[in-house]
Parts: structure tokens; C-alpha cells; sequence
């Protein structure tokens, strides 16, 4: 999808831990407009510009594995709670942006 003139980007960094939990992820992104590929390229050292399309494929992706107990049998582990914690930031910068 090509961004018009009144899309918004916002940049957002995502390192660590919530980076490494994200990119297990990106398999179910396939059909985001190279969302995917932008996250498995993506070090974590700078921030990265996401569309609210984008923010939508993310906040999708992380509910679905966080809800699948295959992904995460644990939710007390440390991988899970670095992936509830991204979509925490995630979900209120998108209702901070774009509600």
C-alpha cells in the first residue's frame, strides 16, 4: 500500500527482547505489503516508521500468538510478557495517533 499526503507515520523503536519475540512472528505477516520483510530487516537500533496499517497488521499478529497457547504454554515467562508489553506500547500509540 502507498502512503498519500495525509498518512501519518510514527516512529517507534522496538529492540531487545520484544524485537526477538516479534520476529517469530513474522511468518503470520505475509500478506502485509512487506511489513514482514521490513521487520526481519530491522536491528532495533534505530526507530521505525509504521502507518496505522501497519500498526493494525502488528496488533493482529501479537493477539494471535498471544492467545495461542503453542506459541506461549507460559504466560509467566519473559518472551511472553516482552510480547504483551509491545503490544501494550503498540495499542496505545495507535490510540494515540490514530483514534
Amino acid at each position: 500500500m502507498k502512503p498519500g499526503s495525509k498518512d501519518k507515520k510514527i516512529q517507534i523503536l522496538i529492540s531487545g527482547k520484544e524485537l526477538s519475540e516479534l520476529k517469530r512472528h513474522t511468518w503470520s505477516m505475509a500478506e502485509a505489503f512487506g511489513l514482514d520483510r521490513r521487520i526481519e530487516n530491522y536491528q532495533g537500533k534505530r526507530s521505525i516508521g509504521l502507518f496505522r496499517w501497519d500498526f493494525d497488521c502488528l496488533i493482529d499478529v501479537i493477539d494471535i500468538a498471544l492467545d495461542d497457547p503453542g506459541d506461549y504454554p507460559d504466560r509467566s515467562s519473559a518472551e511472553y510478557k516482552a510480547l504483551k508489553e509491545l503490544h501494550n506500547r503498540l495499542k496505545h500509540e495507535y490510540h494515540i495517533n490514530f483514534d
